[in-house]
């Protein structure tokens, strides 16, 4: 494990020569596996690989980074991220609260893997209460492979990290050269390297000529101006996302709440729209007392609010997609029951 060294330094930053007096910033590097952390039998695969590298060893193959900070390394855990659970999300949240509040610690960078990578740094973005940097970065292809994404992605998430205008713009994701925002980056594409995309906001910035560029910030609440604390979270409640589509029947709303859901997010058609099957099952969550969120399937576009979420106590997700507002919910049901109070949350976060 690499930890900090004792005593000053200096460093480039920005490609600009700090005092040699001035110590190099202090950041945590932590580890969730992905791709980014994977290898290959050969150059040219790059599908059926294995999470086989662990954090150490993944800094150790970007040796230039250590010319940017003084850096600690910790695993959190080593496992593709489509594995990733409620209580692996609150491990890793919890030690990053932690880790954030060491007057030391300057800035976290979080290796992890592309598939729920934006589900996790939303929930971060909400529950974090720090304005140091946070940046998520991983990598579309292993590091065993031709044209490797992962080392570049790693050193410009330190670039970021290190960067003095990163501060207090929430939780942060880098990769092929662009700053995204949590609240507004998701996965568009299955293999690209270009696979992460902001279409409506747009990035926050880029990375260019070793320079951080910020163009944007993000105006959604998140961090410290959230009503979420994880002090205050026990267990995370189970929220499902069912999925809409022509034929629908209402199964699958009955098996969520057989199964024991406290919410459903809908990825419905269109502007949030309901099947007949999808009424059917709001107006079962309703009776059950299951908070019903209307998401799109689409990807792009905000859900406006309708007559029926009155009537039906449904909350518009705004432009979140499905994942994110799954999160979103399980963070407002323990705070709230009353829809109108939850649709604030979705309103303003």
């Amino acid at each position: 494990m690499n930890t900090f060294p004792p005593g000053e330094s200096g460093a480039l930053d920005n490609d600009k020569k700090l005092s040699p007096h001035r110590r190099l910033p202090r950041i945590v590097l932590m580890g969730m596996g992905g791709t980014i952390a994977s290898s290959a039998d050969s150059a040219t695969q790059l599908h059926d690989y294995k999470v086989t590298a662990t954090i150490d060893a993944v800094l150790a193959a970007v040796p230039q980074v250590l010319g940017l900070a003084d850096i600690r390394c910790e695993q959190i855990c080593n496992v593709d991220s489509h594995e990733i659970d409620n209580a692996m999300l609150m491990v890793l949240a919890r030690r990053a609260e932690a880790v954030l509040l060491d007057s030391e610690v300057d800035g976290l960078v979080i290796t992890h893997g592309t598939d729920t990578l934006e589900e996790t740094a939303y929930f971060l973005n909400l529950t974090l209460k720090t304005a140091k940097p946070v940046v998520l970065v991983g990598a579309m292809r292993p590091a065993t492979a031709l044209s490797a994404d992962g080392p570049l992605n790693l050193y410009n998430a330190f670039r970021l990290a290190i960067c003095p205008e990163a501060s207090g713009k929430g939780v942060l994701v880098m990769l092929n050269d662009r700053i995204g925002a949590a609240r507004y980056i998701s996965k568009t594409c299955t293999t690209m390297t270009d696979a992460f995309r902001s279409s409506e906001q747009g990035n926050l910035g880029d990375v260019a000529g070793g320079v951080v560029h910020f163009f944007n910030t993000p105006t959604r609440l998140h961090t410290l101006a959230t009503e979420f604390s994880l002090a205050e979270i026990g267990e995370l409640p189970q929220v499902d996302i069912l999925y809409d589509y022509q034929g629908a029947g209402t199964h699958l709303y009955q098996a969520a709440i057989d199964a024991g859901a406290k919410g459903i997010v809908l990825a419905a058609t269109g502007n949030g729209s309901l099947s007949p099957a999808a009424r059917s099952g709001a107006e079962l969550a309703r009776r059950k007392g299951v908070m019903f969120v209307r998401s799109s399937r689409v990807g792009q576009g905000i859900v406006t609010s309708s007559a029926d979420d009155e009537l039906l106590g449904l909350v518009a997700a705004d432009s979140l997609n499905p994942q994110k507002a799954r999160m979103l919910l399980m963070l407002a049901l323990g705070r709230t029951r009353d829809f109108r109070v939850v649709q604030r949350y979705f309103d303003r976060y």
